[in-house]
This record gives C-alpha cells, structure tokens and sequence, in this order.
C-alpha cells in the first residue's frame, strides 16, 4: 500500500472503494453515560453521497487542509483521511479530522491506523494541539479510535453534534 496526499478529486478516484460497513451495535448516550445498544443496519453511500464527499473533499484541498490517499499498487484507492486547516475550539487548539474511511475489502490490515498517524503528524506540523473527531458510533469504529488513544472531547464541537446527533464526540491529543 502506498499513501500520499490527494490534490485531484473526481468521483473517478473512489471506482473501487466500498463504504458498506455492516453495523450492529453501537454506542449510545444514557444520561450521562455511553451504553452499548442493538441497532443494526447497513452504512454504505448512494452515488449522491459520493458525489457530496467528492465537494467536501475538494474543498478541503482548496482550504489548505490535508486529504491522503492509501493506494494499492495498481493505484486503487482503499482508504483516505481528511484534515481541514481551520482551527477549532474557544482556544483554537483542535483541527478537524473531518473523514477517514477504509474500503470494505480492506479493513483490518492496519491502513486505517497509518492513515490516522499521516493525519496526526500534519495536523502536529499545522501547530494543532489536538485532532477533533466527530466519529460513527458503531462499535468497532469506537473500537478503532480508542485503540489509537481517543477519548471524549472536552470541548464539543455544536456544528458536528446537531449534524451528526449520534456520533461520539473524541479527541486526540497530539
């Protein structure tokens, strides 16, 4: 796999990635605690989606942020980051780690964790104290980012709580 930042961004560049992840439980807000809950269903996107992604993502070069690719050796892509290059928070501490995704077929080979590491080392290069993530709350992806240190954020981003109400706000500390 090689990894290396993305400029171009077509709806071309994802013909051979697979966003199906098959959700079963996920973590859910009680009160003042996260419990685990049933709550299967299918993520994948439409090609409407994709074609929202490919804007975000577009506009996320064109803002100075960071998007990088994992490439197969015949140049598939398999899994990509995003990084935006405004700071959040009272303190302007946090960047946004505004995506991160692997292709279905290629999870669990370790190009989530260097994707999230190229993520980190640049967002530490910007100046960032800390990436800010506002993640899926499937168990497995929860799995993910705690594995790699992530924790509750202590200052929640609104704008990515009311769009994603079910998502677990984290942080990582760079």
């Amino acid at each position: 796999m090689r990894y290396q930042e993305i400029k171009q961004i077509s709806r071309e560049l994802f013909r051979d990635f697979n966003r199906r992840q098959e959700v079963n439980i996920c973590w859910r807000r009680q009160g003042e605690d996260w419990v685990l809950r049933p709550d299967p269903f299918i993520d994948d996107w439409s090609e409407e989606d994709y074609q929202f992604l490919v804007r975000c993502l577009q506009n996320t070069v064109d803002t100075g942020g960071l998007v990088c690719g994992a490439f197969t050796e015949e140049g598939k892509l398999k899994g990509f980051v995003s990084v935006e290059k405004e700071p959040l928070g009272r303190q302007h501490h946090y960047l946004d780690l505004t995506s991160i995704h692997v292709s279905c077929d290629m999870r669990h080979q370790g190009i989530g964790k260097n994707l999230f590491r190229i993520a980190a080392d640049w967002a530490r290069a910007q100046g960032a104290q800390k990436l800010y993530i506002s993640s899926h709350s499937a168990a497995e992806t929860q799995a993910f980012y705690r594995g790699l240190g992530c924790v509750d954020a202590a200052e929640i981003q609104e704008k990515h709580a009311l769009a994603e109400p079910y998502d677990c706000q984290l942080e990582y500390l760079l």
